[in-house]
């Protein structure tokens, strides 16, 4: 289980915050693209996974995107809300990496006996 390794819950949400953050830059990058459909991870899904199994397959929590408004070419990425998406993700992954940071760091500064 994740809890019980060093760094906790927080190594496995760096690496689904990580996953997230492709799966979300392949939908903007995909917005005009005839037919893309967006995806996104569901985070809790994907965390649980990740501590249960440890490993990284997370397309058990991967899930279309639902669009309020559809394109006429099938085209289901509403980029207003995926570049809000990926800013949010992004503010996540940098607060969990420096909770990491600062992790790493007590364990440095213990070891050296400060």
């Amino acid at each position: 289980m994740a809890a019980d390794t060093l760094f906790g819950v927080h190594g496995a949400a760096l690496e689904v915050r990580s996953q997230r953050m492709g799966v979300l830059a392949s939908n903007i990058a995909n917005a005009s693209t005839p037919g893309f459909k967006a995806r996104d991870i569901d985070f809790n899904a994907a965390l649980a996974s990740v501590e249960q199994a440890g490993g990284t397959d997370l397309s058990a929590a991967t899930r279309y995107r639902i669009p309020s408004q559809p394109s006429m070419d099938g085209n289901t990425v509403e980029l207003s809300a995926e570049q809000t998406a990926f800013a949010e993700n992004a503010v996540q992954y940098q607060t969990t990496l420096s909770f990491l940071n600062g992790r790493i760091g007590q364990i440095t500064r213990a070891l050296k006996g400060e």
